[in-house]
This record gives C-alpha cells, sequence and structure tokens, in this order.
C-alpha cells in the first residue's frame, strides 16, 4: 500500500514512516515544524498590535509651565586681585605675591574664613612694546606682568560694602565683579517647581476645555530648565569702588513640560 502525500510534503528532508509494519523512507519538500512556527509567530504579533497600537496612539496633551519666585540674596561672591609689572618676570611676580599676602591678610582682619577665599587666576604675560622692532618686524617685549586674583564669598550682603574697602586699601588694584546669590537654593527653586506644575495644569485645562475633551492623568514629567538668575556687576578697577552695594533681589525660576493623557 503506497502513502499518498501531498505536494507541499514532497521532496525534500527525509522523515521516517510506519506503514503496514514496515518500515521506509519518504521524502518531504518542507519540513513541517517551519509553517507552524511561522503560524504561531503571527498569531503572537497579531494579538499583541492592538495594544500596542492604543499605546501609542493616545490622545494626549503637552504644554510647558513655567514658575518664578523672588528672594533676597544673602551671599556675595567679589573677584579681587593684584597686578604688577616689572622688568623681569620674576620681580612682578615677587611683588604681586607680597600685595597678595597684604590682600590675603585683610580679609581674615575682615572676618573671611579662608575656607571662602580660593585663587581663580594666577598668571605672568609678557608686555610689548607699542611699536615694532626693527628685525623681524615684531613688538619687542619690555616688561613683564603678574596677576593673582582670589574669588572670595561673602556670607550677609551687609558686609560686602566692608570686604571691598578692606580689599582695596590691602593693594588689590583690579576687581573682577560682584555676584549675587542665594546660599540655600533648594526650597526656593521647589517652590518654582510647584508653580510650574501649577501652571502646567492651568494650561491643559484650558485646551481640554475649549476642545470639548476631559483631561486624564499625567503620562510624561520633564523638566527643561530653571535654576538661580545671579544679579552680576561687571568688572571694575579699584578706584571706581563706591562702598555702598545695593544687591537687588534674585530671580529663581523652573520649567516643566507636562503630558496629559485625553480620557476615554
Amino acid at each position: 500500500m503506497r502513502a499518498i502525500l501531498p505536494a507541499t510534503l514532497r521532496a525534500g528532508k527525509r522523515s521516517r514512516v510506519t506503514e503496514s509494519g514496515r518500515c521506509g523512507f519518504m521524502r518531504l519538500e518542507e519540513p513541517l515544524v517551519i509553517p507552524i512556527f511561522r503560524a504561531l509567530c503571527f498569531a503572537t504579533l497579531a494579538a499583541a498590535a492592538p495594544a500596542l497600537a492604543s499605546e501609542s496612539a493616545q490622545p494626549s496633551i503637552t504644554v510647558t509651565g513655567a514658575g518664578q519666585v523672588s528672594a533676597a540674596p544673602d551671599m556675595a561672591q567679589v573677584s579681587a586681585g593684584v597686578v604688577s609689572e616689572s622688568a623681569r618676570a620674576a620681580d612682578a611676580v615677587k611683588a604681586t605675591s607680597a600685595a597678595m599676602q597684604k590682600v590675603l591678610a585683610a580679609l581674615d582682619a575682615a572676618g573671611i574664613e579662608k575656607k571662602y577665599v580660593q585663587t581663580n587666576r594666577f598668571d605672568v604675560s609678557p608686555v610689548y612694546a607699542d611699536g615694532v622692532s626693527r628685525a623681524g618686524g615684531r613688538p619687542s617685549i619690555v616688561g613683564y606682568r603678574a596677576t593673582n586674583q582670589v574669588q572670595v564669598e561673602v556670607h550677609g550682603v551687609d558686609k560686602v560694602g566692608a570686604v571691598l574697602d578692606a580689599l582695596v586699601g590691602a593693594g588689590a588694584n583690579e576687581l573682577g565683579g560682584i555676584s549675587f546669590g542665594v546660599a540655600e537654593p533648594a526650597p526656593l527653586l521647589d517652590d518654582a517647581r510647584r508653580k510650574a506644575i501649577a501652571d502646567a495644569r492651568r494650561k491643559a485645562e484650558l485646551y481640554a476645555r475649549e476642545a470639548g475633551v476631559a483631561l486624564g492623568r499625567v503620562l510624561d514629567i520633564d523638566e527643561t530648565g530653571g535654576g538661580p538668575v545671579p544679579v552680576a556687576y561687571g568688572r571694575m578697577m579699584a578706584e571706581s569702588v563706591a562702598a555702598p552695594v545695593a544687591p537687588g533681589q534674585l530671580d529663581l525660576s523652573a520649567s516643566v513640560t507636562v503630558t496629559f493623557a485625553i480620557a476615554p
């Protein structure tokens, strides 16, 4: 008795079968496992596709909210330094170092702790003549300039004027500028973040109401910027310093991008 197989099962891999007590071989054109596996994959993807599509295509509203709070600064950063010139680089460095020792002593006497004083610049550069030399057409070096600058953190803006006076009196002949800030900005920034979230929700509710839909849950929150905005005064020479200093107000801001679902 001969077994009659469909065309798709002829020729290919050999599969062992038993017929009427006898053993023989049949040639199969394509293994049965592959079509079955493919069918299972297609069925799984077809079942998962509606869930994935509904998640990615969920209607939503995305808005950006901003919040800002203002506070009086309670600290300042002052950059001050000493600049000396001499015919020899070593002499310029020596003069600058001696003058800076006096500046540091004055800061100590003004009650500024050493941990709040940090060197932020030290360099030596050549000083060139105004004209050009006859050989090579390049300006000739007539001396050297040494600069030593420190950054001072002053806690209590009422002390800034006295610190400036102490710096100038001790020999600081260059001020890099003054910036005011808040020593502990975190609580103020949290207030700004709360305002930013409230602003985002207000906008989303407005859009939803005007569009005739209901606002759903929050899908995503992304903080996009913000922080303290320092009040800064530019660079000035020591002789232009006026001891009375107005710190003004410091603005701290937060910005968030929020995505809300539209309720079904």
